[in-house]
């Protein structure tokens, strides 16, 4: 007995603890949401490019787009021209989109779009950059005004990290005349950029221009120059004005390296403007379509890689053991007295049909008349076979009747009638009868009104849209119950209604 216990308590540890761990994997290790109603976001960006064509020659434009490989996946990636071919080239470890047109004239428009999200991105591919590079040749003043500015650098840093900040603390000290130098009286962000580069690979320390794009609807803007170096495991982000180190999470990069974003043949004036909105969408549904946009494949293992016809029986299915649980409850617990365990669960699948209020009906009605049927067959003294396909017989006629009645009267909710369960009215109707046989109309009464209470506190609970999206999302939760169900069949304790039935023996 001993051993039974023990292995009973592993296997409930068991199936609980690997309910939990699958669920919470789901959950914060795949990002699953835990509601229905869960949004994300969703960026819509709008690249507009302007220019005049000449008309007198081929008109080919290119500008870079975003690397489809960062934290945000690409759910839509559009080109809008007219008359234009387009074709997407790499080109130095970038995107870069060329249309073309054999004429044009006059103003032209072309757009871009990309549609973006966060969540659902996947696993990133480890990053890779040079670690070394050569120094850029500088001959005189600007020579020694450079190795002026990198002596105290070195002294101030530990790592390359530390070397890169220092740099562009000093390079951004205007009062500094070294630093006036080297910038030549311009001191803008494109030519410190350009210092910081020389006094970088006079260090050997690789450095590479980052254009990003922040996001954040309804403002008008360009990209961002931002400067990056690789450390041999990851990029390093830099902030050439401020010095503030790593790349904020709003900001989505667009291209690297030295090049103009924007370049035209045929044509001049070329300008680039950037709209940006925000909206959202469910959560599921975003995940079903990066499912279908990225290696993340974990909607393909659950129920929501089946059919929809066959999600929808499945989650009517998967609510079942919902319901056994709470006849579980109430009978182990409550001690409520019902037609079996799993005829009020079947009772509570029918109620989805027919609705609560109107099956209640239903159900008391053609139970009051079935059993008086059954009274009556009982003075016939048939076998129990007949009597119940007398039973049976009597329920179908009476089903229809009331399909027709109600279809006259307007109420349509009574057609769904025919789909309650004829095989489980029948036998309520018969096991309900010999409960009355055997232990009295009173006890039948009882035992049919805890079925019905039971019925409608299952159907109630299988119903919550919440709820079932919940189980059907993680359906490890059922091992959970299970474990749950298991212990209660070791319990010996009192009933709830046992507690009134026995208060007598309380008072003495």
């Amino acid at each position: 007995m001993r051993s039974l216990t023990l292995h009973l308590k592993v296997l409930i540890t068991l199936l609980v603890t690997v309910g939990i761990l699958v669920t919470a994997y789901q959950i914060f290790i795949l990002g699953i949401p835990v509601t229905e109603d869960e949004t994300d976001d969703l960026w819509n960006i709008d690249a507009k490019v302007e220019f005049q064509a000449s008309g007198r020659e081929p008109v080919k434009v290119q500008m870079f787009v975003p690397p489809l490989n960062q934290d945000y996946v690409s759910l839509n990636e559009s080109f809008i021209s007219n008359n234009y071919g387009v074709s997407i080239n790499r080109v130095d470890g970038n995107r870069k989109v060329t249309w073309s047109a054999r004429r044009a004239s006059g103003n032209q428009t072309l757009y871009y779009r990309l549609v973006l999200t966060k969540r659902y991105s996947g696993e990133q591919p480890k990053a890779k950059g040079p670690i070394y590079r050569d120094s850029i040749p500088v001959e005189g003043a600007e020579k020694i005004a450079a190795e002026a500015l990198l002596a105290p650098i070195r002294q101030h840093s530990a790592d390359v990290e530390t070397f890169i900040s220092e740099t562009i603390k000093r390079v951004n000290n205007s009062g500094d005349d070294n630093v006036k130098l080297l910038l030549g009286g311009d001191a803008s962000t494109q030519n410190k950029a350009k210092v910081i580069e020389l006094l970088l690979s006079i260090a050997h320390v690789p450095m590479e221009r980052v254009h990003t794009i922040r996001l954040a609807a309804d403002i008008q803007q360009t990209p961002e120059l931002w400067l990056r170096s690789f450390n041999g495991e990851n990029w390093l982000y830099f902030n050439p004005d401020s010095g503030e180190q790593g790349l904020p999470q709003d900001r989505l990069v667009w291209w690297t390296g030295d090049g103009q974003l924007v370049g035209i043949e045929g044509g001049k004036k070329a300008l680039v403007s950037f709209t940006l909105n925000n909206s959202e969408m469910n959560a599921i549904r975003l995940a079903k379509l990066t499912d279908e946009n990225t290696d993340v494949d974990f909607l393909e293992y659950s129920l929501y890689g089946l059919p929809l016809q066959t999600q929808q029986t499945y989650q009517i299915m998967i609510m079942i053991p919902i319901g056994v649980l709470v006849i579980l409850i109430l009978r182990n617990l409550g001690g409520l007295q019902t037609l079996g365990t799993f005829t009020p669960v079947l009772i509570a699948l029918a109620f989805r049909e027919t609705q609560l209020g109107f099956g209640i009906m239903l159900f008391t009605i053609i139970t009051a008349l079935g059993l008086s049927l059954r009274s009556y067959l009982e003075h016939l003294k048939l076998q129990m076979l007949p009597r119940l396909s007398v039973v049976l017989t009597f329920v179908v006629v009476l089903i229809a009747v009331i399909s027709l009645f109600s279809h006259k009267l307007g109420l349509e909710r009574g057609l769904s009638v025919a789909l309650f369960p004829m095989v489980i009215l029948t036998m309520t109707i018969e096991r309900l009868s010999i409960t009355w046989e055997e232990r009295g109309a009173s006890h039948a009464f009882k035992v049919a009104v805890g079925t019905l209470f039971a019925a409608t506190l299952a159907h109630l609970l299988m119903t919550v849209p919440e709820l079932t999206y919940f189980i059907f999302t993680f359906p490890a939760v059922l091992l959970i119950m299970v474990g749950f169900m298991l212990a209660m069949g070791r319990y010996r304790g009192y009933r709830l209604t046992e507690l009134f039935r026995f208060k007598a023996f309380l008072k003495d």
